[in-house]
């Protein structure tokens, strides 16, 4: 699930504007060395859901050319009850400064339905380009690539935003440089498979692919707290709709406040 990744993820035609200052100094505040999240995807076509496949994030502390990195590594896999209608095995990995949350470099290998893509990025931050098989790319200042994007977005202050109010980020993928943003939708409780939660609510800008069409249509709730935790996803596909719920946590930098009951 390319698509699922990618916000698990946040992710994702084109938007002009670009990163800002406050992009380019976030500080990580939100997770940690050892924290591992499992997600529960379920898929419908006539309104009913049913378990799909399942997907987890990592994270490591370890260290990238002599440097502080996290490497995170994020997996996505349908039920093999389920891979002869369409069969995904996924596999996102990044290495990410610890002080600055950009990336040194990413690792993809895709097997989605027969697409398979492997694909490696190397990130220069200082002389802002991206390196991928194809080119060399110009990239502007704090770009993500597809999983540093999530660990990014998790260290956004929402205390001076309103709602409809955007948040831009840029992010490589597909040899491409996408201007992207995040579209606050306020605050509420939302009810999940796991338990209900005091939530952040927001929809990304996504890019159209093999699953998941363009625009605004899914909508992502993290946790209302200070781990910022992605709970809950909803987005139609091109063949009927999915819904993703966290139903696995550890390694939480901070407890978990925003659980008002578990199921």
């Amino acid at each position: 699930m390319k698509k699922l990744l990618v916000v698990l993820i946040i992710c994702t035609t084109a938007w002009t504007y670009p990163a800002g200052p406050e992009q380019c100094t976030i500080k990580n505040r939100a997770f940690q060395d050892g924290e591992n999240i499992s997600y529960t995807v379920y898929y419908s076509v006539i309104g009913l859901f049913v378990n799909a496949g399942s997907a987890s994030f990592t994270v490591d502390q370890t260290s990238f050319n002599n440097k502080p990195a996290y490497h995170v590594v994020g997996l996505g896999s349908s039920n093999p009850s389920y891979d002869w209608i369409f069969k995904v095995r996924d596999r996102y990995e990044s290495y990410i400064d610890t002080g600055s949350l950009q990336p040194y470099k990413f690792y993809r290998n895709v097997d989605e339905g027969g697409y398979k893509i492997v694909e490696t990025i190397n990130f220069n931050q200082q002389s802002n380009t991206a390196t991928t098989p194809k080119s060399t790319l110009k990239i502007p200042d704090c770009t993500q690539d597809v999983l540093s994007s999530i660990y990014y977005a998790r260290n956004i202050d929402f205390s001076k935003t309103k709602p409809g109010d955007k948040i831009p980020f840029t992010m490589v993928l597909d040899n491409e440089v996408h201007n992207l943003y995040i579209k606050y939708e306020g605050r509420e409780v939302i009810k999940t498979k796991y338990g209900n939660f005091n939530a952040i609510k927001f929809k990304p800008l996504l890019i159209k692919g093999t699953i998941f069409e363009g625009g605004e249509k899914m909508t992502v709730w993290v946790t209302d707290d200070a781990n910022k935790i992605p709970i809950r996803i909803e987005s139609p596909i091109v063949v009927g709709s999915v819904k993703v719920d966290m139903m696995g946590y550890k390694g939480l930098r901070y407890p978990m406040t925003a659980l008002i009951s578990k199921r």
